[in-house]
């Protein structure tokens, strides 16, 4: 009744090992229990990476959308956003298990991303305006990460590649630890943020015009929030000119409607553009070279 993909249990064994074997083993009648429990009829999965995510049809018509995972930090950090969100700009949470981490979401309609929009300035624009929804002082405590602990990923790149910076530019890698370790203890006012809202996390809806999801609960100061949108989607299809081009127009765009100081939202930038890069190489071995370039051309804009 649950199809579990190949791809998908391979990477829930390569990432967790005998652990992850036992979760995806009980992960039918995992989807079973919630299935009953939240009177749902569960229908094939998306397209699927780190988490299990299926459309749902519950017991009155509506649409859903199911997501459990191999319980992490990562993924209760994004419940917990979520719940302190309240739908402001974002996906609704409608059922949760913070034990079991699973979690039940509202189906977006038309569900059109953001990336589909091929005017650069209303991407910018629409963007901007999503962002201004859902940004709130966390006021309770609760267990989310925070712009200290990802930006912190970057201290294992030097070790992994035996003190060297591997293949990447040196000059870039330098610039980003420097950026960290000047920003990140010198913040401005705390707010929750998505953490990676790039152009395929905003959706057009019927509730609002755009909404975001899939945040990843992050506490830090609003001008970390815009480097996912800077360094994506795509840009092998740019010019070192076109990009440059476009990586300023969309600075310019979020200085003006956000009121935020367009050099620090570049450095910003720049130094998650290195870290995505490092994220890539770190959990693919690849796919490294898109935040390297951007992160070049950020390098040569300030």
């Amino acid at each position: 009744m649950f199809p579990i993909p190949e791809n998908f249990s391979q990477r829930i064994l390569q990432m967790h090992a005998e652990p992850g074997r036992t979760w995806l083993a009980a992960l039918p009648a995992t989807l079973d229990s919630y299935a009953q429990r939240w009177s749902l009829t569960l229908h094939p999965p998306f397209a699927l990476s780190f988490n299990y995510v299926c459309p749902a049809t519950r017991a009155d018509g509506r649409e859903a959308v199911l997501k459990l995972g191999f319980p992490n930090q990562e993924l209760l950090s994004e419940m917990h956003a979520l719940q302190h969100f309240e739908g402001r700009g974002m996906v609704k949470m409608l059922e949760a298990d913070f034990e079991q981490q699973v979690f039940l979401l509202e189906r977006i309609r038309p569900g059109v991303e953001l990336v589909t929009v091929k005017d650069e300035d209303a991407v910018a624009r629409i963007a901007a305006q999503v962002m201004q929804q859902f940004w709130q002082p966390v006021t309770s405590a609760r267990p989310l990460l925070t712009v200290e602990s990802w930006t912190s990923g970057l201290t294992k790149l030097r070790p992994f590649f035996n003190g060297t910076t591997g293949p990447f530019a040196p000059q870039l890698v330098e610039a980003a630890e420097q950026i960290f370790a000047e920003l990140v203890p010198d913040q401005g006012e705390r707010v929750l943020l998505h953490g990676d809202l790039h152009h395929w996390n905003i959706l057009s809806a019927t509730r609002q015009p755009w909404l975001a999801l899939d945040p990843k609960g992050v506490i830090g100061e609003r001008e970390y929030e815009v480097g996912a949108l800077i360094r994506n989607p795509d840009l092998d299809h740019f010019s070192e000119a076109e990009l440059k081009r476009v990586q300023t127009r969309r600075l310019d765009i979020f200085a003006e409607m956000l009121g935020f100081d367009r050099q620090r939202m570049l450095l910003w930038s720049l130094a998650q553009a290195v870290l995505s890069a490092w994220w890539a190489m770190e959990d693919e071995g690849d796919f490294w070279q898109q935040g390297m370039r951007c992160a070049q051309v950020l390098y040569d804009l300030r």
